[in-house]
């Protein structure tokens, strides 16, 4: 499908709302490694990954750090999804690996450094011209929910206040430097954002209280933009759930300068667009509901009209509302970057 010559510009662009590129640029957090090896009919590597993004027609490649893993209290279940991955891994949210001071003292912390940086060196060499880097990076609130779990945690804010407190300055330092490492390693023109993971918010509301975030997460995600900035890097945030409570701190004070991941049982992309999109860069946004279970001309209708609200004047990319998971009709999936290529150029006819 690989129609263009990658301009990592054209995103650029538009996560820096700079006006209206050639074409709506397509954008993901990531696609399940099952998906890339679907289409690319190879084994998950450097090389396929980027054979995947090139030939669909993104204009870069994500990955995230595999040198730089924290231990958690791993779950399996069936994955049922029709790309099957056989079973599917998650976070036990009731235990966690850190849940009281004596554990925390004796966790293993991973080492950070030149090391973690290797797979982004490879994949570099892969990349055809244009085509840049984004890296993908985990955030503190998430960090610190998965190593105590959830339910931990929640006790933990009321009956040991000072351990929670340590957790986030543990791992609000372990990111700020892992940033640094691979920035430092890596070849810094090929690199082109940075995107920060870190889910903080559910369909009704912020997970913990928005002081909350104020005080432990987002002082540590207002240095990350800092030094991302610093290397002249777009800084896009990716986060679930209702955040209606803290945007105009993301926006205003984290400087963040795009944020992804939408429903439209929350807030629809469109109307994400109309009430942020002259402060911040819109991306994604079609429902991974709809996507899963609606008809391919349903979706490319759908699509029309999302890129008709949101595409002009720039600062939209199109793409999934959350990520090209496994469980997404893959006919589908390509329907909606077909109508991104047919509906997507500038200047947009109606």
């Amino acid at each position: 499908m690989a129609r263009n010559k990658p301009d990592f510009n054209r995103l650029r662009k538009v996560l820096l709302r700079e006006g209206e590129p050639d074409r709506v640029p397509f954008y993901e957090l990531f696609a399940d490694g099952v998906v890339v090896e679907k289409y690319t009919g190879k084994a998950l590597s450097p090389e396929s990954t980027v054979e995947f993004y090139w030939r669909l027609g993104y204009d870069y490649v994500t990955l995230e750090s595999v040198g730089f893993q924290y231990q958690l209290n791993w779950r399996q279940t069936d994955d049922t999804a029709m790309l099957s991955k056989g079973k599917r891994s998650y976070v036990d949210n009731n235990h966690g690996v850190i849940q009281n001071r004596r554990d925390f003292d004796a966790y293993p912390w991973p080492e950070i450094s030149r090391d973690c940086a290797r797979e982004f060196v490879e994949t570099q060499t892969y990349m055809p011209d244009g085509m840049k880097l984004i890296y993908m990076v985990g955030g503190v609130l998430e960090n610190v929910t998965q190593l105590m779990g959830f339910l931990p945690f929640s006790y933990a804010l009321y009956e040991d206040p000072g351990l929670v407190s340590d957790m986030f300055d543990k791992t609000g330092q372990d990111l700020l430097l892992l940033v640094r490492t691979i920035l430092e390693s890596v070849d810094i023109e090929k690199m082109g954002a940075v995107v920060l993971g870190d889910d903080m918010g559910d369909a009704h509301g912020t997970l913990v209280s928005p002081a909350f975030l104020r005080k432990f997460v987002l002082p540590w995600d207002r240095q990350l933009a800092e030094i991302l900035h610093s290397y002249g890097l777009p800084f896009i945030l990716h986060s679930c759930g209702n955040l209606t409570a803290i945007m105009d701190d993301l926006i205003d004070k984290v400087k963040i300068d795009a944020k992804h991941s939408y429903e439209d049982k929350i807030l629809p992309v469109t109307e994400a667009k109309k009430c942020y999109g002259d402060r911040v860069a819109t991306l994604g946004g079609v429902d991974m509901h709809f996507l899963c279970t609606a008809e391919p001309d349903a979706i490319r209708c759908y699509v029309r009209e999302l890129i008709r609200v949101c595409a002009p004047g720039g600062g939209y990319a199109l793409g999934t509302g959350n990520t090209v998971a496994n469980y997404i009709p893959f006919e589908n999936y390509l329907s909606m970057l077909e109508e991104g290529w047919q509906s997507g150029s500038y200047p947009l006819r109606w």
